[in-house]
């Protein structure tokens, strides 16, 4: 058994040189499990300190495109197009582990940070590329942010945006993104693994559009052969008790009865309306199937003559699997979410606090979170430079060449 407390990444040091949210959020994944996570920024900083968006601009609160892939990490500023910032950098390379980034291959070439550069000072080092579109191919030199390369790009915008509507299905905030950071993980996690074993170093390649066809995988792997798109009918689902239901305050319901003859009398009952079950329309699953449309409009008049509330007492014992359709706001007091540590405490300099979504990963039943708030630009780089061995004199000739931003 390990010893609580001990983290997956303990002991491992990772060199970032990345942007945006993508590649970072796997550095904030290893951080909260152990890592110690050097984020190296230009003297303007990661362009995600200057962005914009509804939901960083609350008065007093986080903004989440900062905290959520760089708590936890140390910032250094290297000018990397400076021969004394690019000498920084292969010296903390040198002590790295695994080095990430999100930059293009032509600007990784023309900043000397490409594999044959930093491998050529540490053949034992992991060296992680996160992309839009992919490491070959006419795009490989393309940007490409979650909602183009996974949203757009890997089908999911097709899949969930009706025919003639006004407007496309949109993509939830950075969705593809920190699934994409998870992925990244994983993989710096199998690379180590067969470093542990080999001594060798390698390159992971992981992208958005790969990460966007992986979720879609049942469509896209079914379309050579169905040629058609299954889109979701609520009124016309097969299985009426694997659906949605609207509840009379406008709330909505998600039943997700796979094995619809075991829970149907069961739900019959907890819905007060027993003789539905013997009812021979509605009797077994293939009776329901048949009838599907009647047995949903039954439902769906159903669950409209209560408040979420109500059903919430009434299926709380249900023993088939249903939830609520939560707001991110009642996520804050779901006990569920409370006793699994899924939202820690992270306190800023200032001494206030936020929480933060922990990453979906657990070991030893201890909760993952880091407790650190994102850096300050640059706020590290003295503190790293001098654990690298310099002197006071040292780290101040650095500065005053401009390689230190």
């Amino acid at each position: 058994m390990v010893k609580a407390g001990n983290k997956p990444f303990d002991g491992v040091r990772v060199v970032e040189v990345a942007a945006w949210t993508f590649v970072p959020g796997a550095g904030a994944i290893m951080a909260d499990l152990g890592a110690d996570v050097i984020k190296i920024e230009p003297p303007t900083g990661d362009p995600q300190r200057g962005l914009m968006n509804l939901l960083s601009q609350s008065e007093g609160g986080p903004n989440p495109f900062i905290e959520i892939p760089n708590h936890g990490k140390r910032s250094v500023t290297l000018d990397l197009k400076s021969d004394g910032g690019h000498d920084l950098l292969l010296r903390l390379i040198e002590t790295a582990d695994v080095f990430l980034t999100s930059y293009l291959p032509k600007l990784r070439e023309r900043m000397r940070i490409d594999v044959d550069d930093l491998c050529a000072v540490n053949r034992r080092l992991v060296y992680v590329r996160g992309s839009g579109w992919g490491s070959a191919g006419p795009k490989v030199d393309v940007g490409g942010y979650d909602a183009a390369a996974a949203w757009a790009g890997g089908g999911a915008m097709y899949k969930l945006t009706e025919p003639g509507t006004e407007s496309p299905a949109m993509q939830p905030a950075a969705f593809y993104d920190l699934q994409g950071s998870s992925y990244i993980a994983g993989a710096v996690a199998m690379a180590l693994f067969r470093r542990e074993r080999t001594g060798e170093g390698g390159v992971v390649d992981v992208s958005l559009l790969n990460a966007g066809m992986w979720s879609m995988s049942p469509d896209i792997v079914a379309a050579p052969y169905t040629g058609q798109l299954f889109r979701a009918d609520r009124k016309n689902a097969g299985n009426p008790i694997a659906s949605f239901y609207r509840t009379s305050d406008d709330r909505w319901i998600s039943l997700v009865c796979l094995q619809s003859d075991r829970f149907w009398p069961e739900l019959c009952g907890l819905m007060g309306r027993p003789e539905l079950a013997d009812d021979a329309r509605y009797v077994d699953q293939v009776a329901r199937y048949k009838n599907r449309r009647a047995c949903v409009a039954e439902l769906d008049a159903i669950f409209a003559a209560k408040t979420l509330d109500e059903w919430r007492q009434i299926l709380a014992g249900f023993s088939g699997v249903w939830s609520a359709a939560q707001s991110f706001t009642e996520l804050h007091e779901d006990e569920q979410v409370a006793a699994n540590h899924y939202l820690s405490d992270v306190t800023r300099g200032d001494g206030s606090s936020f929480r933060l979504v922990a990453p979906p990963y657990q070991f030893d039943g201890e909760p993952t979170s880091s407790g650190r708030a994102a850096p300050e630009l640059g706020q590290h780089t003295e503190e790293v430079l001098l654990e690298l061995g310099m002197e006071w004199n040292e780290v101040t000739t650095h500065r005053e060449s401009g390689a230190l931003g």
